[in-house]
């Protein structure tokens, strides 16, 4: 009996050393995944900063490009429309994906393409012990004068396998509950009238002082 014991205990070790180490392996991976994905960003960003004054369009369907594999815009959306996605169409729910990802454009465009030179130094990435298909990915930017900020991009597996971005964490802020705040507020302000909610989204994106959000953190 105290063999058998000895031998269950020991099974089960190394099955938690076996676990926590594909885990570290699958985190590393993925910590490279991101750092090729934000590496390959910046580049383009920077690249393509004057293509913005001259064709904003077209510096939008490359960014749109650079990012459409990587990062979930519909999931985020989704999310961002929270309990009032039962009440609206499948049109409806397109409509807003598509007007969600042009009002972080229009938006942030022109603060990312004006802002002095930066790097991304991508940390490291920790898998979820209690679900494997989620992970969280800390990084930190770095501008030219030296000011660091923290990142945190939310990760999830597709079914097909493929990490994809569904939140990202900006110095402690939320970034996608704040958006989900404010879509809340204009449904209030709306009395419930999703489409006009919809219509509205980039002067509410506008309105949304993220930064503010930032400092009070």
């Amino acid at each position: 009996m105290f063999v058998f014991r000895i031998h269950t205990l020991l099974g089960l070790v190394l099955a938690l050393f076996l676990a926590s180490a594909a885990h570290a392996g699958e985190a590393e991976d993925l910590r490279e995944y991101v750092d090729t994905n934000t590496q390959s960003l910046v580049d383009k960003l920077n690249r393509e900063r004057g293509l913005y004054e001259k064709d904003p369009e077209a510096f939008y369907r490359k960014m749109d490009e650079a990012l459409s594999d990587f990062v979930d815009f519909r999931r985020i959306a989704a999310r961002v429309m929270g309990r009032y996605a039962r009440q609206t169409t499948p049109e409806q729910r397109d409509e807003f994906v598509v007007k969600f990802k042009r009002s972080l454009f229009d938006s942030y465009a022109q603060a990312l393409v004006s802002a002095e030179e930066f790097k991304i130094n991508v940390q490291g990435a920790t898998i979820n012990p209690q679900d494997s298909g989620r992970a969280s990915v800390q990084m930190e930017v770095v501008t030219a004068s030296g000011n660091r900020y923290p990142v945190t991009y939310s990760m999830y597996k597709t079914d097909s396998g493929q990490w994809m971005m569904e939140n990202v964490i900006v110095e402690g802020v939320n970034i996608g509950l704040a958006f989900r705040d404010r879509f809340s507020q204009e449904m209030e302000e709306n009395r419930g009238r999703i489409q006009a909610v919809i219509d509205g989204w980039s002067d509410a994106v506008q309105s949304l002082n993220l930064e503010q959000e930032v400092d009070k953190s």
